[in-house]
Parts: C-alpha cells; sequence; structure tokens
C-alpha cells in the first residue's frame, strides 16, 4: 500500500511540474518567446507554443502512466537542455542563483532517471509502452 501510494504521489507531483509550467506557457505565451528568444533560438513564439504542448503530453504522460518510461527518458533530456539553455554557466558570474537553479535541474533528473527504471505502478496506470525492451527489460508494472 506505502508503495501505491508513493509512486501515484510521485507521478503526481510529476505531472503537476509539467502541467503548471503548460499553464504558464499558455497564460504567458509572449513572456516564454521572450525567454526563448533572449536564448538566441529562431521562431521563439513558435517554439514556446511547440514547449507548451510538449510539456503537456509529458504531464498527461505522467499522470496517466501512458509511455511512462518513455516520457521521463524524454523529459530528462529536455530538463538538462533546459538547465545548459537558461541556467548555464555563462549566467552565473551574473546570478549566482542561477547555479542553483542549475543543479535543481540535476536533480530533477535523477527523479525522471528512477521513475523511468521503475515505471509508473500497477494502480491507475494505462501501462501503453512502445515496442522496446529499455531498461534491461524492465516491465511497466511491478
Amino acid at each position: 500500500m506505502a508503495k501505491t501510494a508513493a509512486l501515484l504521489l510521485a507521478r503526481l507531483i510529476f505531472a503537476g511540474a509539467f502541467l503548471m509550467a503548460t499553464g504558464f506557457k499558455f497564460m504567458g505565451m509572449d513572456a516564454t518567446a521572450g525567454d526563448i528568444a533572449s536564448a538566441g533560438f529562431p521562431a521563439p513564439l513558435f517554439l514556446a507554443w511547440v514547449a507548451a504542448f510538449f510539456q503537456l503530453g509529458l504531464g498527461l504522460a505522467f499522470l496517466t502512466g501512458a509511455f511512462f518510461s518513455e516520457a521521463a527518458i524524454v523529459a530528462g533530456i529536455y530538463v538538462i537542455f533546459l538547465a545548459f539553455t537558461f541556467h548555464g554557466p555563462a549566467l552565473w558570474e551574473s546570478n549566482q542563483a542561477e547555479f542553483g537553479f542549475f543543479v535543481d535541474h540535476f536533480v530533477f533528473l535523477a527523479g525522471l532517471l528512477f521513475a523511468a527504471v521503475h515505471g509508473p505502478g500497477e494502480k491507475l496506470a494505462l501501462g501503453w509502452r512502445l515496442p522496446w525492451k529499455g531498461f534491461g527489460g524492465a516491465s511497466v508494472s511491478r
């Protein structure tokens, strides 16, 4: 029972983080595009919309347990991309808090990797997967 509760809580936390980020993007798409433009990317408004829908998909995957391990891996790659792009070493000298934000992304990555290996659990999880063995053939449910 405790394992099930912990897995469901972890899924809710992951889903909440990505769905809140999605909501902030939809409520302030121009601000998100401005952040993307300040990092030097072309077509910032288009990329802001892509990021919003991408994060929506991740949030739904964590919430439902569908493609859970795959979503956790993709989310981990995305989180590290964000760490280097928006909180990387070039920003540390001018704002030491950026280093903390940078490190926090790696803590998030650790949780995502753990989630990817262990899956969404057996309860309240759709259990859909891509047809690949992944992490040593670990099954979705335990």
